[in-house]
């Protein structure tokens, strides 16, 4: 798919291209290439004289080779996009190619992004662009946009995981946790904290893109100050990940401490039956190895008496461990 977005009185306006007749009537500052076909590679190659890398989506790419610049004034940055939807969590590669000096080329000027799906960040700053007059200036400003978009979507999970984890907290802590409600607090707490580790790589992969734009020397004074901020922003959710992994090692210490008490309350049970059985059994053992014919021929009460003094013996340590408490 590819769509291209135009500035018209300080609003970005999105246009779905289908031919490079269509492609050659606007005047884009950024064109977006959603897992895009051989065809339309074609088309922004013939058009704008940009040739897509190979390996512009590549997770595998070395970590030296995901920001660098060309020769020919190129500027490249492939950088990590968190999608938090349930029930898969993951992060989506996107390649951007920058150009700002070639004045030979029709890219001059024009943001190329490429990524395999939607991206909800691109969603977002689309829908912000279109409401929100004089927000977008140049294509470097639709890039700063977009980390900033990026910043604050992981700040809206980490305050998603924030509220999930109270309702978390107040079945574990409420104290009558069963082992079904301890599995499911564990898939809970589980989920959690892998969201919580891809936010927290997110915002690093984010803080070295921003950096490098910084160090590149390509921003305005305004926008230099506006991606310092974005690195402030990014700062402060670093604590909000450092505690959420507590919270969750806490929660997850609890849950396990509590199946521990269900499972000691079932050793607890069987424990006091074995140490209830054993005078019973001793003394019917006593009973039967003290008689030279069958007692019943010997002896008419001595069954009634064994039994008796069997039950006996089984309720006293009954009502012993009962009296301290521990059958509760």
């Amino acid at each position: 798919m590819l769509n291209i977005f135009t500035l018209a009185n300080g609003r970005l306006f999105q246009e779905e291209i289908e031919s490079l007749e269509e492609l050659s009537r606007f005047q884009p500052i950024w064109v977006d290439l959603e897992s895009p076909s051989l065809e339309e590679k074609r088309w922004v190659k013939q058009y704008f004289g940009l040739s897509i890398p190979e390996d512009a989506m590549d997770d595998d790419i070395e970590e030296s080779a995901r920001f660098y610049k060309e020769d020919n004034g190129e500027l490249h940055i492939r950088s990590d996009f968190l999608i938090a939807g349930d029930p898969d969590p993951h992060t989506v590669r996107v390649a951007f190619i920058l150009n700002l000096e070639n004045e030979s080329l029709r890219s001059k000027g024009v943001l190329f992004s490429i990524h395999d799906e939607d991206v909800p960040v691109f969603r977002l700053l689309r829908l912000r662009a279109r409401r929100a007059p004089g927000l977008i200036e140049d294509a470097k400003e639709v890039l700063l946009k977009l980390f900033d978009a990026d910043a604050e979507y992981s700040a809206d999970t980490l305050e998603g995981i924030y509220d999930e984890l109270e309702s978390v907290s107040r079945q574990v802590l409420a104290g009558d946790v069963t082992d079904a409600k301890a599995g499911e607090v564990l898939g809970a707490i589980a989920r959690h904290e892998d969201l919580n580790g891809r936010i927290r790589r997110n915002v690093m992969d984010t803080r070295r893109a921003v950096s490098f734009m910084m160090r590149s020397k390509m921003l305005s004074s305004e926008q230099f100050e506006e991606a310092r901020q974005i690195l402030r922003d990014i700062d402060s959710l670093d604590s909000h990940t450092a505690f959420l992994f507590e919270k969750i090692n806490f929660l997850m210490d609890a849950t396990v401490g509590f199946i521990n008490i269900n499972q000691n309350k079932i050793i607890k049970i069987f424990s006091v039956a074995s140490v209830a059985l054993l005078p019973p059994t001793l003394i019917a053992s006593i009973y039967g190895m003290n008689f030279k014919y069958m007692p019943e021929l010997d002896w008419a009460l001595g069954y009634p008496y064994a039994l008796g003094l069997m039950v006996a013996s089984a309720l006293v340590p009954m009502w012993y461990f009962r009296r301290r408490g521990w059958l509760k």
